[in-house]
This record gives structure tokens, C-alpha cells and sequence, in this order.
């Protein structure tokens, strides 16, 4: 069965690229019909908190990206790992280092001087002698110092690696606290992991861990090493290009399924298609299909496919994540239409959730003055008959449909003999207290005979002042 994971460590907010990285990985299970495992990689005691775990596990669920094993966290495995470590040891291919910061610092400075890369030099690698006191050693790994690691790599090709490139690695810290190399070595070994898909700034990892590997008798899994994000800048993704944490796009008004979906175009192609739902990216992704170059990104493009999901949302599900957007601004949903409705009469107007959340509040709330501009030019002198005689008219209506509203509109107009914008116009300021609003007639309907009564009225009393002050 195809195994893959992701797995963060919790040292900060869970960021685009990382969200990319899960979604490919969880899309490859996904198709495959396989399993997707969340594993935190909390191993760096100092810097992992409690706020980022918080942080990675409300990202996923928001995103919908379900995982079928865990969350599994490294520091529940601290015992599993010193079994490994021993058993390393007593195969010859561990040992203690006793190098000093300043020690190592020398050694660098100097292979610096001599042109040479820097590197740990083994110094350590074969001692027998008597440890110095008062150092607590590093473990390391003894590399192998022959041949080549060789990976099949599924995005970028055939990497091929020597291993005199490659230092003896550090797998446990002074403290005893294996490092990253080696527990996500034993974790994918444990937890059956068949593929490996991440950032390709863990390409540099990829021949250390591959020997790792090996030398735990574990089967090597195949791994794809998926280009990085850049900003629009073209440099790597970070704060300065915006939104830190994946959990700011929800704040912003973007749906969980517009961002992934903008996220898998993100460096992924299948044929021109641009709009994806979750379905339609689990039946179509492949590895073969992502492109081995960097992606930029671009907030313009993310804003123009949230458009597109508002317009094709279910009006159910648009109702649930633009509820709380509206709760913020004030509006008690009791007291208005069902939000099913106002969502499916605002969602080709509205690029965000939070543009639909400001288009939402007439609907639920009473305001007390008009937009300036927009009284200005339609609650004129000249707009009171229509509007007396509009007020007239839906203030008979028996039902309050919009098919009603919109004959009584038009009634009022033929019999002015004037144009719809006439009437219709002065009537959509009254009601919604600005010049903007869906179709007239439909959003009358929502908000409800009452209240555009109400509004008429408190229309009429503004032109009347109007007058009065001229």
C-alpha cells in the first residue's frame, strides 16, 4: 500500500509552502488509494511550541487535509529511537564525538583557508583514547567514505551524490535528543512510509538519510523533491510577502478549497484547466505532471480562483464559512433571511468572503444613514413620486416575492412613463442605503416587506429634508 506523510516541525505557523508540500503528499495517497499520516517532528525541545502545534492541527482541519495515522508526535518515541542508536552502535557504525564548538569552528576556518569545503574531518570518527573530561559528546553516524548515493528522484531525475561529500552526521545532540536526519529516517522506516514527497531544500538531506537507511536495514522509500514557493519578488516565500500563516488566508476570506486549489496549479499542470474541486484534484494529480522549476506566487490569481469556487459553492456550504465573517460586523442572523439565500444572491459579486460578509449587512441590520454619495444622486427631489408611488404599491402586495416586487416596479415606472432606473435606483438606495446590491427585486424580497417599508419611508423623510433645505 502507498504510505505518505507530512510532517512539520512545530517551530512556527504552518506556512503555503508547507500546506503544498501536504496537500501533494495527501492527493498521492489520496489517488493511489492509499494512507496519509500527520507526524510532528517536535524534537528540538527549545523551539517547538505548543501555539505551533495548535497552529499546524487547525490548519488541516480547515484545509479538510484528513489524516489516516496520527497526529504522531517524535517526542512520544525518544525510546524507540535510543534502540536504534544502539543498535548502531553495536554494528560499528556510531560513535562519540567529542569536538567543541570552538574545536569545529577552528577545523572550518581553516579547511576555509585552504579552499577546501567545510566539513567535520572524522577527528573522532576511529578514537579509543581516553574522552576529555567535562564534554558532552554528539553522537555520529560513520558515514560510508566509498561510492555513490544514488537517487531515483520522481520530480527532479537521477541525483547522483559521492559519498566523500558527505560528513559523518550528527544523530543525537548532547543532550541525548536525536536530531531531525535521523528520527525521520526510523519514523518512515516504522511507520511503512512507500513514498516521500517535500520541499526540495530537503534534497541536501536526502543521500545522509538514504545511507541512514541502509544502515538500519530499513527499505528505502522513493522520494519526489518539489520546487520551492517564491514571492512575486522571486525570492523564497516568507513574512514580507504577506500572509504568515495558512490560518491568515481563512482570516482574509478565502475558502479552504480555492487555496488548495490555487496551491496545486502551484507547480502541478493538467492541461489548461485551472479550476479544480477536491474530487477532480484527487482523480487527476500525478507526480509526473509537477514542474522541476520554482513557482511564484500570486495573490491576484489565489483572489481570481476564490471567485470562482464563491460562484460554484454549494449555497449551504458558502453559508457556513461566511457565517462568522458577518457575525463580526455586528448582524444577529435571527434577525434577517436564511444565510443560505443571501449567499447565493451575493456570490457574483463577491471575490472574498469578507466582501460578501460587507454586502450581507442590510440584510440584518438597520442603518441610519445613507451613503453619501449614492443619496446624493438618487434620493432627489425628483425621485419622491416614484418613490411614493413604489411605496404605494408594495405596501399592497400580498406576497413578497420577487416576481411580485419586480411587476409593481415596473408597474410604477409605465406609469410614470419614466425608465426602470428611475424607480429602480431611488428604491435600491432606500432599501439598502447604498448603490450597490444585487438585482433589485431579489434582494428586496430577502429583506423583507417590514423593513423596506421602513426604509421607504425613512427615504422619503431624507428628500423631504432635502427640500426643506434647499
Amino acid at each position: 500500500m502507498i504510505r505518505t506523510r507530512f510532517a512539520p516541525s512545530p517551530t512556527g505557523y504552518l506556512h503555503i509552502g508547507g500546506v503544498r508540500t501536504a496537500l501533494y503528499s495527501w492527493l498521492y495517497a489520496k489517488k493511489q488509494g492509499g494512507e496519509f499520516t500527520l507526524r510532528i517532528e517536535d524534537t528540538d525541545l527549545e523551539r517547538s511550541t505548543e501555539e505551533s502545534v495548535n497552529a499546524i492541527l487547525e490548519g488541516m482541519s480547515w484545509l479538510g487535509l484528513d489524516y489516516d495515522q496520527g497526529p504522531i508526535y517524535q517526542t512520544d518515541r525518544f525510546d524507540r529511537y535510543k534502540e536504534i542508536i544502539q543498535q548502531l552502535f553495536d554494528k560499528d557504525l556510531a560513535y562519540y564525538c567529542y569536538a567543541t564548538p570552538e574545536e569545529l569552528d577552528e577545523m572550518r576556518e581553516a579547511q576555509k583557508a585552504a579552499g577546501e569545503k567545510p566539513r567535520y574531518d572524522g577527528r573522532y570518527r576511529n578514537f579509543d583514547g581516553v574522552p576529555p573530561e567535562g564534554i558532552k559528546p554528539v553522537i555520529r553516524f560513520k558515514n560510508p567514505e566509498e561510492g555513490d548515493v544514488i537517487i531515483e528522484d520522481l520530480v527532479k531525475g537521477e541525483v547522483i551524490v559521492n559519498n566523500k561529500e558527505l560528513d559523518d552526521l550528527i544523530i543525537a545532540r548532547p543532550d541525548g535528543t536525536p536530531t531531525y536526519n535521523f528520527t525521520v529516517v526510523v519514523d518512515d522506516w516504522d511507520m511503512g512510509m512507500t513514498h516521500v514527497i517535500r520541499g526540495d531544500d530537503h534534497l541536501n538531506n536526502t543521500p545522509r538519510q538514504i545511507n541512514l537507511y541502509k544502515a538500519i536495514g530499513a527499505e528505502v522509500p522513493k522520494f519526489a523533491h518539489i520546487p520551492m514557493v517564491l514571492g512575486e519578488d522571486g525570492s523564497r516565500l516568507s513574512k514580507r510577502h504577506g500572509a504568515v500563516s495558512v490560518l491568515q488566508y481563512k482570516e482574509q476570506g478565502f475558502l479552504p478549497e480555492a487555496l488548495l486549489n490555487y496551491l496545486v496549479r502551484l507547480g502541478w499542470s493538467y492541461g489548461d484547466k485551472e479550476v479544480f474541486s477536491i474530487d477532480e484534484m484527487v482523480q487527476h494529480f500525478d507526480l509526473d505532471s509537477v514542474n522541476g522549476s520554482p513557482s511564484t506566487f500570486d495573490t491576484a490569481k489565489l483572489t481570481w480562483i476564490n471567485e470562482q469556487h464563491i460562484k460554484s459553492a454549494p449555497a449551504e456550504y458558502l453559508a457556513t464559512h461566511l457565517s462568522p465573517f458577518v457575525a463580526q460586523l455586528g448582524c444577529d442572523l435571527s434577525q434577517g433571511p436564511a444565510l443560505t439565500d443571501v449567499a447565493d444572491l451575493l456570490r457574483d459579486r463577491a471575490k472574498t468572503l469578507i466582501e460578501m460578509a460587507d454586502g450581507s449587512v442590510y440584510f440584518y441590520s438597520d442603518f441610519e444613514e445613507f451613503e453619501a454619495g449614492a443619496a446624493k444622486k438618487h434620493l432627489r427631489p425628483a425621485a419622491e413620486e416614484p418613490l411614493r408611488l413604489v411605496l404605494e404599491k408594495l405596501s399592497a402586495l400580498t406576497e413578497w416575492n420577487a416576481e411580485a416586487i419586480h411587476a409593481e416596479i415596473d408597474a410604477t415606472a409605465e406609469a410614470l412613463e419614466v425608465g426602470m432606473g428611475k424607480v429602480g435606483m431611488p428604491l435600491r438606495v432606500a432599501i439598502t442605503g447604498g448603490g450597490q446590491s444585487p438585482a433589485i427585486d431579489a434582494t428586496a424580497e430577502l429583506i423583507g416587506k417590514p423593513r423596506c417599508m421602513t426604509r421607504l419611508n425613512m427615504a422619503l423623510e431624507f428628500i423631504e429634508k432635502r427640500k426643506l433645505a434647499q
